[in-house]
């Protein structure tokens, strides 16, 4: 597993092209939970999410060695950090993306002068066709998730949020594949063990939830939820240890709980933040947390959504 020395390793590696992003909050959203919400806002990040991070950590170390082609399997936001830190340092990458990727996402990469090429629906098809591209082309696969480069890449946004927020009793996370919630867990754990970490999936992507009850990697078919970051069918080899070792709850946030977050917070805080992202804020909306008077932070995670997309995430929001 990946230590506290990895993730500030690379805080380093990554300190040129990263942002330190902000701790926003509303007086509202946490009137409405019944805790002291502040938001960790990856959603204005360089590409859009926190992808960035690990990105750009795997890749760097990636040329270090002599890397001159790289490929990524992703639903967008990891190819899009890819293909930016690819650019960045004036290699080639090719970008494996599902036939349903978001067109934002696709934009941006292509932005970025990655190659993009269409892959299936899950993360099952497009992961090893990414691999045998790298492989077909002595390049170098960069993976979304379940990487200690990668893992410890995210886990920079643990060690900020250390340093903005003076007390915490609690931090949100999103998680797809695991890569993400591992860092930050290896940062806070290692750092702070009092601090809870609690991580948030779709009802209808609820892989990690399954393996953490059954105690082992299990995978689940495909899925369609709105949070389409969250899309993986299980969680990784590497991170589920992390998850296992650490994690102190695992709860699910229905679709319609996600459309509601994410419509509270762009009515009410004029952020557009991704459904992935809203999942955390859904948890915390909808009392899956059993915290009261507490100061939480929630883990914004991206904020890479089709403008033509935005009506059909926007409902009507409860109080």
């Amino acid at each position: 597993m990946i230590s506290l020395n990895d993730v500030k390793a690379a805080r380093e590696r990554i300190s040129d092209i990263a942002h330190i992003t902000p701790i926003l909050q509303s007086e509202q959203l946490s009137t409405l939970c019944g805790n002291q919400l502040l938001l960790k806002s990856e959603h204005l990040q360089k590409t859009g999410s926190f992808k960035i991070r690990g990105a750009s950590n795997k890749v760097i170390h990636a040329m270090e060695i002599g890397a001159k082609y790289v490929t990524a399997a992703s639903s967008g936001n990891h190819g899009q950090a890819v293909a930016y830190v690819a650019n960045k340092y004036g290699i080639p990458a090719t970008i494996v993306v599902p036939e349903n990727v978001s067109k934002c996402k696709v934009n941006a990469i292509q932005a970025y002068n990655g190659k993009i090429e269409m892959c299936g629906t899950t993360s099952a098809e497009r992961l090893p066709r990414a691999q045998a591209i790298a492989d077909q082309e002595s390049g170098v696969f960069i993976p979304p998730y379940d990487d200690p480069f990668i893992m410890a890449g995210q886990g920079t946004v643990g060690l900020e949020i250390l340093e903005q927020v003076d007390h915490i009793d609690a931090i949100i996370v999103p998680i797809g594949g695991g890569g993400l919630i591992s860092g930050i867990l290896t940062a806070i754990k290692e750092t702070n063990p009092k601090i809870k970490v609690i991580g948030v999936e779709p009802e209808i992507a609820n892989d990690t939830y399954l393996s953490l009850q059954n105690k082992k990697i299990t995978a689940i078919d495909s899925t369609t939820t709105i949070a389409d970051g969250l899309r993986t069918n299980q969680p990784g080899d590497l991170t589920f240890p992390v998850l296992m070792k650490y994690v102190d709850d695992l709860v699910l946030v229905s679709e319609d709980e996600i459309r509601q977050a994410f419509s509270f917070v762009m009515e009410r805080t004029k952020q557009l933040i991704e459904p992935s992202s809203a999942t955390t804020v859904a948890a915390a909306m909808f009392n899956k947390l059993n915290i009261q008077g507490k100061n939480i932070v929630t883990v914004i995670s991206g904020g890479n959504v089709d403008l033509d997309k935005i009506h059909q995430l926007l409902v009507d929001i409860t109080e």
